[in-house]
């Protein structure tokens, strides 16, 4: 009757959701969320919280001025050196979290992002949540954060981010857990130890694809980075090359799997290419 013109069309009702139980093993799925607020009086920071569907227990938490690649970066990276490697990894669609073409449409899993790469490369299925009752555990964490906190934090006398972290990383967080995490349905852990905790940092950074100039120069976002002399090879002129940059700001330019140099924010040379990449970003 709709399609003779018979009866107008209506508006569909929407889909009927039903609360999702949590995942019965620790390890199986991750959240992270952001909250803006007025944390201290002044200042609006951003908390980063990455938690545990199974138990609500709070993996990883710190501030930052403005959430992003980096921050993902560091809760992943707290994460997985504490506990182990995850199962899936469950999102807003945020820019830095996954590529939309149409605003509130559908995430586009073919060109993925900075932290979508990393996720594919670790194994750990990146998922996006569609729905604000998708991340309710996430908000009604945030909302216990936003009354307790700021009172905590005012109560001793904590105003810089850094005293702030501190305090989180050493005494609120696990005070937190404590009362607030609960106990999953199953025993045991989908966790699954991470062996190569030297290559995670390599993995856990923005990577970009760069072509060498003839004087063995790489042009990153106004910097001029240089390829020191190699044994294995004597140019690397017109060679594609990846750079990454880290958690912390810090660069390295890599060919394949082999690392040629690292380098400080501005761009100078590290004079050591067998230090560690950081994983974990300075509070």
């Amino acid at each position: 009757m709709q399609g003779a013109g018979l009866v107008p069309k209506v508006a569909g009702r929407g889909k009927h959701h039903k609360k999702r139980d949590p995942k019965p093993l620790v390890g199986m799925m991750i959240h992270q969320d952001a909250s803006t607020h007025a944390w201290v009086p002044g200042a609006h920071w951003d908390l980063v919280v990455t938690m545990d569907d199974a138990t609500s227990e709070h993996l990883s938490m710190f501030f930052c001025a403005q959430e992003g690649t980096a921050s993902s970066f560091h809760g992943i990276g707290q994460t997985i050196a504490r506990y182990g490697l995850f199962c899936s990894f469950y999102t807003d669609r945020g820019a830095h979290y996954f590529t939309t073409p149409v605003a509130g449409g559908k995430v586009d899993k073919a060109h993925l992002t900075q932290v979508g790469r990393a996720c594919k490369q670790l194994g750990i299925e990146h998922i996006a949540a569609y729905s604000p009752q998708a991340r309710g555990r996430s908000e009604r964490a945030f909302r216990t954060h936003q009354d307790r906190l700021v009172k905590e934090l005012a109560q001793h006398g904590i105003t810089t981010m850094v005293e702030a972290n501190v305090y989180l990383e050493q005494t609120y967080r696990a005070l937190h857990n404590a009362e607030f995490a609960r106990t999953p349905a199953g025993a045991g852990s989908a966790f699954v130890p991470y062996v190569a905790q030297a290559q995670l940092g390599d993995i856990l950074c923005e990577q970009y694809e760069r072509v060498v100039g003839n004087d063995n120069t790489v042009r990153f976002e106004g910097l001029i980075l240089q390829i020191p002399e190699q044994e294995i090879r004597y140019s690397y002129s017109r060679t594609t090359v990846r750079v990454h940059r880290y958690v912390d700001g810090t660069l390295s330019i890599w060919h394949g799997p082999r690392l040629l140099e690292r380098f400080d924010a501005q761009g100078q040379s590290s004079q050591t290419t067998a230090m560690q990449a950081p994983i974990l970003r300075a509070a």
